[in-house]
Parts: C-alpha cells; sequence; structure tokens
C-alpha cells in the first residue's frame, strides 16, 4: 500500500504534537515536511531526527508557510494537515482552497486522534482568542487547589523556538531554570508567574514524554494543571475542561479557529474581563455560549489590576509594553499596561511606531491594528537588543510594564518603569471554589493524602 505523503501546517507547537501523537510510527503515512508562520525564524530548521522516530532517520525540514503551494507540487504531497490557532475561519479556509486547488487534500485533526490520557486527574484551562486571560486562570485554579493541600504540576502548551532536542522536555522550578533553558520573552511571560509562586512548570516538544515526567515529579504530582495556548484545545483529556471568553471581542467565539472547540467542549466558560467591557458585549458572549454550549456552566469574572507604582503613571507621559501574541495574533489594541494607563489618569499614552528600531518596524508594519503600545517581542537576541532600542528611543516620562513578566531582568530600560499585575476575581454566587471543591470530592483527592 503507498504511503500518503503529508505536510503539517504549524507555528512549532500543535505541528509537532500532531506529528508525535498521530503520524510519528504510522506506516501509513510519510511527513515530508512542516511549515511554519505566526513567529519569527522558526523555519529552515528540521524537526529533528531524535524525536522524529525510527521513519525520519534524517528529520524533516520545516519551510516557510509561503512555499506551501510550491512544495505541495514538488513534494507530491497527498494531504496537508492544518496544525495552528487562532486564525479567523476565514483565514483557515482560504488556506485550505489553496491546498485543493494546489491538487492535496486539507485535514484538522481532532480531540481523540490528538489528546493523551494521563494517570492523573486533569483541569485544562483554554480559550477562545489569545489574551483573553488563561494564565490568570490557570493560576487562580492552581492557588485554590494548593489551599486545599494538593500538589499541583502545570503544564504548558508549547512553544520551542531553539534547539528542539534541548527543548524536548523542560521542567521550570525556578527563575534560573529560564535562563538555562534560553527562554524567550513570550516563554518567561508564562512561565516565570508559575515559578515565582513555587510552582512547577513543564513545556517542551515531546508531550507524552512530558506528561509522564510530570505525573512522576520528584516535588510529587495530585493534579495535571494543562495551561492552554493561543485558542488552541488541550494535548491531554481533561477530567474538568474549562474555556475564558472575551467580552472585548464578542462573537469572536464562534468565528476562529479552533476556539469554538475549546467551547463546545467545555464544562466551565468563564467570561472574564466583565469590569471592563459593556452589557452588550457580555449578554453577546453568554447568548453565544447558551447556543452552542448549553450544559456549560458560566462563571463572570473581573481581570482586576494591580500597579507597584502608580505614582509613575499619573498625569506622566507613559510608554505602553504588553504581552506580544495578545497584540499581534490577538488581534487586541490594548492589554493590562493600558488600561492601567487609562484608570490611573496618564497624561498621554505614548505611540512607540515612530521610535521602533530593528525587527520591530516590521512588527509594526506587519500588525497595522497595533498603534499606540508597543509588543513585547522578543524571540531571540537581536529582537530583544532591538526592543530594548526601542523602548530607551522613545521620548516619554516612564514605562509601563503591561507583559507578565519582568522586562527589567533581561534588559536595561533607561526610564523608570512600573509594572502591572492581573488576577482573576469571580463576581456573583457561580465561581472557581465551588468548582474545584467538586472536582476534588469526585476525585477523592482528599483521601489520596
Amino acid at each position: 500500500m503507498t504511503k500518503k505523503n503529508i505536510i503539517i501546517i504549524g507555528a512549532a507547537g500543535r505541528d509537532f504534537h500532531n506529528f508525535n501523537t498521530y503520524y510519528r510510527n504510522n506506516d501509513l503515512y510519510n511527513v515530508v515536511a512542516f511549515t511554519a508562520a505566526q513567529i519569527p525564524d522558526i523555519d529552515g530548521r528540521k524537526y529533528p531526527a531524535e524525536l522524529a522516530g525510527n521513519l525520519y532517520p534524517e528529520g524533516i525540514p520545516i519551510y516557510a508557510e509561503e512555499q506551501l503551494e510550491t512544495l505541495i507540487k514538488d513534494l507530491q504531497v497527498d494531504e496537508c494537515v492544518f496544525s495552528y490557532s487562532d486564525l479567523h475561519y476565514v483565514k483557515v479556509m482560504n488556506l485550505g482552497a489553496l491546498v485543493n486547488a494546489a491538487g492535496a487534500n486539507f485535514v484538522l485533526l481532532g480531540t481523540e486522534a490528538t489528546m493523551i490520557k494521563s494517570n492523573k486527574p486533569v483541569i485544562s484551562v483554554c480559550a477562545t482568542r489569545t489574551g483573553t486571560g488563561k494564565s490568570q486562570t490557570s493560576r487562580k485554579v492552581i492557588e485554590t487547589l494548593l489551599q486545599h493541600d494538593l500538589k499541583v504540576v502545570a503544564i504548558r502548551h508549547p512553544m520551542p523556538y531553539g534547539d528542539l532536542v534541548k527543548q524536548s522536555v523542560q521542567r521550570f522550578a525556578t527563575v534560573e531554570d529560564l535562563k538555562l533553558h534560553e527562554c524567550t520573552i513570550e516563554e518567561m511571560e508564562e512561565y516565570e508567574p508559575h515559578v515565582v509562586r513555587g510552582n512547577i512548570i513543564y513545556a517542551g516538544v515531546d508531550y507524552e514524554a512530558i506528561l509522564h515526567a510530570a505525573e512522576n515529579d520528584p516535588d510529587g504530582c495530585d493534579v495535571i494543571l494543562w495551561d492552554g495556548g493561543n485558542n488552541d484545545f488541550s494535548f491531554y483529556q481533561p477530567d474538568l475542561a474549562i474555556t475564558v471568553l472575551d467580552p472585548h471581542r464578542p462573537g469572536h467565539e464562534l468565528e476562529y479557529y479552533p476556539g469554538e472547540v475549546c467551547l463546545r467542549t467545555a464544562d466551565i466558560s468563564i467570561i472574564n474581563k466583565v469590569d471592563s467591557a459593556t452589557e452588550e458585549n457580555i449578554a453577546i458572549v453568554e447568548n453565544n455560549i447558551k447556543q452552542v454550549n448549553p450544559t456549560s456552566q458560566i462563571i463572570k469574572a473581573e481581570s482586576t489590576i494591580t500597579v507597584d507604582q502608580p505614582e509613575l503613571i499619573k498625569g506622566k507621559r507613559v510608554l505602553v509594553v504588553e504581552d506580544g501574541p495578545t497584540l499581534t495574533h490577538g488581534e487586541m489594541q490594548i492589554g493590562a499596561g493600558s488600561v492601567a494607563a487609562e484608570r490611573l489618569g496618564a497624561a498621554e499614552i505614548v505611540d512607540p511606531r515612530p521610535y521602533a528600531k530593528g525587527s520591530l518596524v516590521t512588527t509594526f508594519e506587519k500588525y497595522t491594528h497595533v498603534t499606540k503600545v508597543l509588543p513585547a517581542m522578543g524571540y531571540g537576541k537581536e529582537q530583544l537588543k532591538d526592543l530594548e532600542a526601542t523602548i530607551n528611543a522613545t521620548d516619554c516620562d516612564a514605562v509601563i510594564i503591561g507583559t507578565p513578566m519582568d522586562l527589567t531582568r533581561i534588559i536595561s530600560i533607561n526610564k523608570p518603569t512600573t509594572r502591572v499585575y492581573y488576577d482573576l476575581h469571580e463576581i456573583g454566587d457561580q465561581n472557581l471554589e465551588h468548582v474545584l471543591t467538586t472536582f476534588i470530592e469526585q476525585h477523592q483527592l482528599q483521601k489520596q493524602r
């Protein structure tokens, strides 16, 4: 039987997971290439032979997605598997049309084909868009479980942008581990808030090996917490599925892939940021939840903001630096730093675009909706230098750091800085404490200790 030639269309995350779980040891298929998008400079590599398995002794090349049409024809491809997240349905099907027109099938792998079963109870935290508040929700879940004397190990959606062999299984327990693993800003934004609270978090490339390591963590493990990325669905079969929605982008929960999958599979739907959204937009999101997943429990929550040095904002001309992915492929124009600037009476939010240096110029050209905020781009050493140069060149009184990691730890900023922190605060009678108490009882977790 002739093997089908496969291209996996990805962005250094879900694509590798789909390969590992569905294609790696499957004699029916021959994966001839990956393509890469969304993240700068992740093409031109190989998925290494050490991770690719016995069927791929030379590894698998990774090309830029722009080459896809040519690759389909040159490599005689039968099927292209779409394997990354947070794309509008129109863009997904534009890509599907390109693939079909070039002669190949367009494939989407589902939950049954790609989710791994754990021997520990799993709670997943996913979202309908990038930047809805997954991280603060994950922190709230972990803090609640810790109060019940449970050991929680978090596993984060992949961000392997460097040496894939070295990044196969990563364990983060301290801030020093971030440097050890040569993390990008995007990685530090997700890992640092966990480790500074004393929580263990895993990530990497091979999520079956990662799960085994987490289940057997030397510090113990009672519960696995899947901390999702973008709006992707969980890599593990959840025993409790939580999905976070954003009323600042009403309707997006039914328009972006695979966010609607997260919504339709949610046991708990959290409408976040209700303190800064309109009642009309909140109602749209709530009605959409009830339309596609009427059995999901709905919790409403505020994204509460605190600032360590508010005196640096009031009456001052400020530069706001926000979480990069939230602004770029998340398509947001503001973040927590912008909200803090407005609430605390900044005299002006300075437009960073005239001061952009190096790769940040390209970022603003590509993401034209980003105007008066600076995305914390730092996928490599050069881009990190460009971020530092842009901040230091900007004519402002102070810098508001709205990204969840301490930028001053990795770059030198020549102006006063203040950090913004944000946490999940449920309102009303429905809350995570009640949900998680029930979860603990169902899985008899207290009796195991």
